[in-house]
């Protein structure tokens, strides 16, 4: 049995991926996420996924962020980023930061289908247009990896909205938690980022970001 998770927040996205991942492998067992808390509570059950579809713009997930978490999780897993974003620039950024492959949205159920059959018997699968622009060689990522990584769950979140430009008040009322607790977490992240306030910490995870980032000085 194929055991295959979808993480996208859009239902109908969701269900014409499922019918893409039937057309290959009639037995797969389908897990869905729709957002960043959904994913953990799947990764707890410590799951032997195949492959991992993943949309870029989850709820609880900015940017790329969503891909370095699963990528870090899930090392040895095919992982491939399903997205209306179709930038070469977005797939390439995808690509060095672990992605096996990239399947746009606007692709059809059969090139989806096709797509899926490469990957999971081992090949990358981009679309024409980006696969003719890649690079011979990609940057090397690894050192920012290993710092969004070191961030604890509660760390990864705030620092999502801090990359949306949230004040700290703003996150600590979606949070639920005191404003203390967010500047001591923001404390920590900057730590981790080398970094010493918001300023720099957006500006070290402007690779990060799909759309050009925002910083506020609160």
């Amino acid at each position: 049995m194929t055991t295959i998770l979808i993480a996208d927040d859009h239902p109908l996205f969701r269900a014409a991926l499922k019918q893409a991942v039937m057309a290959s492998f009639t037995d797969a067992d389908i897990h869905e996420a729709d957002s960043l808390a959904g994913l953990e509570d799947l990764g707890q059950k410590s799951l032997p996924f195949d492959v991992i579809l993943l949309d870029l713009h989850m709820p609880g997930t900015h940017g790329f962020s969503g891909l370095i978490y699963l990528r870090e999780q899930y090392r040895k897993v095919p992982l491939v980023v399903i997205s209306a974003t179709e930038d070469v620039d977005v797939i390439q950024r995808a690509i060095h930061f672990g992605a096996d492959g990239f399947i746009p949205k606007s692709a059809s159920v059969e090139t989806m289908t096709e797509a899926m059959e490469k990957i999971m018997a081992g090949e990358r699968w981009l679309p024409e247009y980006a696969r003719r622009a890649m690079p011979p060689t990609l940057p090397d990522h690894s050192a920012m990896s290993e710092r969004i990584t070191s961030l604890t769950p509660q760390q990864f979140r705030v620092m999502g909205m801090l990359m949306e430009g949230m004040q700290n008040k703003v996150i600590a009322y979606e949070l639920d938690v005191s404003e203390a607790t967010i500047k001591a977490h923001m404390t920590a992240i900057f730590r981790k980022l080398g970094v010493r306030n918001r300023t720099q910490a957006v500006l070290a995870l402007k690779d990060l970001a799909i759309e050009p980032p925002s910083v506020d000085s609160n």
